[in-house]
């Protein structure tokens, strides 16, 4: 289907712009190579943080360890995962930002300025958001508390349409196991609201 036949030529146009985008190509060492995945449709949206090394060579997102344990966390397979009209995938960053001392860079602060607001306008449908780490936090979250975990252990402050989330990768390994209230009572409440994002509207 041509943008001209698409029922929102306007979106697809500024996604095409997002995927053509090179604001910061000179502070990237990778280069620039976008990872989103949107579509008006979605009605989950998974906020995180930006693209990993190998995210970025494969232009998939969450195409790691992270997402392996992010779609169990969900509870929907990885077919479900990647279709775009029932799962958007927006990070702060869109491109790999590198990597630092202690792990991969914080994401590049363009895309926010230059893109989020106008993306998230188009996404009308979406009635449930994962909130993906420290920066999206700060972004999307009405308030934090005083870091991470604690913003997470006060996740029914902002449930059921946002779950605030630590990253699934295996470096938050030793966090998981020392916050296993996470798994005992902030799953099982999101992946109801899972399957309840997913069931057909009855409007």
């Amino acid at each position: 289907m041509s943008i001209e036949d698409s029922p929102d030529p306007t979106f697809d146009h500024l996604l095409e712009s997002v995927r053509q985008c090179r604001l910061c190509e000179e502070f990237l060492p990778s280069g620039p190579r976008p990872v989103v995945q949107l579509d008006p449709r979605a009605t989950i949206l998974i906020a995180g943080q930006a693209p990993g090394r190998r995210v970025h060579e494969s232009g998939v997102p969450f195409d790691d360890p992270s997402g392996d344990r992010l779609r169990e966390w969900l509870g929907i397979s990885r077919d479900v995962f990647y279709d775009e009209t029932k799962v958007a995938i927006l990070p702060m960053g869109f491109c790999y930002p590198g990597t630092g001392k202690s792990g991969d860079l914080p994401p590049r602060p363009e895309c926010e300025k230059a893109w989020r607001r106008e993306l998230l306008q188009h996404l009308a449908a979406v009635r449930l958001t994962l909130v993906i780490g420290q920066y999206a936090h700060k972004w999307h979250l009405s308030h934090t508390q005083k870091n991470l975990t604690e913003t997470v252990r006060a996740w029914q402050d902002f449930a059921p349409d946002v779950f605030p989330m630590p990253h699934p990768s295996p470096r938050n390994n030793i966090w998981l196991k020392k916050n296993p209230w996470f798994a005992e009572s902030l799953l099982p409440a999101l992946k109801t609201a899972v399957d309840d994002a997913m069931r057909p509207s009855q409007t």
